[in-house]
């Protein structure tokens, strides 16, 4: 994150803000202040400030010698989620798919080199990997990030896979150049992807990418499968049909919102007089 700006309106102290809460990662939830501040490369007294700012707003509390995020910190990515419209769209779709599937769905979208939840539906399983709202893995080993790579231009790609993961996890498939781009070729010209245990022992899935009205790829959504109990034939044969059928509707209702007119309601009078 940059925290000189390149004009008269960039706000360093926000920016600051931001790089503070970014310090935190998810398997190092309770960071003290020495930690907090060889992270970001700022001066203590600076991020005491910030922290303790945070924890005044409610995004952060003192614990147990340091700092943890408190659950308000979602709000952020939440306003995100809402702002889009993507999950009222998705919601009954996705709801539906799982009663379907008996299997876990989920939509992201891309940020850097790696993929981000915005929105699930679980079904309990014991899986190898963690999920939720904000999980982010490296794209290129996921059914989901293989979708969103293949919808960017050759050299584009290879630009985001230049930046340096922030998800913390090393997959199990390190493809060379050669090796990705074949698989990317692929999936733009089947329109979907399957990743078999190569983001982790035991993940399987298949992803199909979700469209605006302009056709632009917007996110992906896929059908997460253990692979103990479910083989490449079902994922394939007849989740993925489903999966189709579904991200076709989530981005033919998406359309629809986008283009219906927005009618803004005028503010209420506060008195008379």
């Amino acid at each position: 994150m940059p925290r000189e700006g390149t004009g008269p309106d960039f706000i360093e102290s926000l920016a600051r803000g931001l790089e503070v809460i970014a310090a935190f990662q998810p398997r190092q939830p309770v960071m003290s202040l020495a930690e907090v501040a060889n992270a970001t490369g700022l001066a203590r007294p600076t991020v005491r400030r910030i922290l303790l700012t945070l924890a005044e707003l409610g995004y952060v509390r003192q614990h147990a010698g340091g700092f943890a995020l408190t659950p308000r910190i979602l709000d952020l990515g939440v306003a995100y989620i809402q702002s889009m419209g993507l999950w009222d769209v998705a919601r009954p779709h996705l709801e539906r798919l799982v009663e379907r599937t008996e299997q876990s769905c989920s939509i992201a979208q891309l940020d850097g080199s790696d993929v981000v939840y915005v929105a699930r539906v679980a079904v309990p399983k014991i899986v190898t990997l963690a999920v939720q709202i904000g999980t982010r893995f490296p794209a290129l080993p996921t059914s989901l990030g293989k979708v969103l790579l293949a919808a960017l231009q050759p050299d584009e790609v290879a630009r985001v896979l230049s930046e340096p993961s922030r998800s913390g996890l090393v997959p199990v498939w390190q493809p060379d150049r050669e090796e990705w781009e074949a698989e990317l070729r692929e999936v733009r010209a089947r329109g979907w992807a399957m990743t078999d245990e190569q983001l982790a022992k035991g993940i399987r899935s298949v992803a199909a990418p979700l469209r605006d009205g302009s056709g632009r790829v917007i996110a992906s959504v896929n059908v997460n499968a253990h692979a103990a109990e479910t083989p490449v034939e079902v994922l394939l044969d007849e989740y993925l049909p489903l999966l189709l059928q579904t991200a076709g509707e989530i981005s033919v209702d998406f359309a629809r919102l986008e283009s219906a007119p927005h009618v803004q309601r005028p503010l209420a009078p506060t008195g008379s007089g």
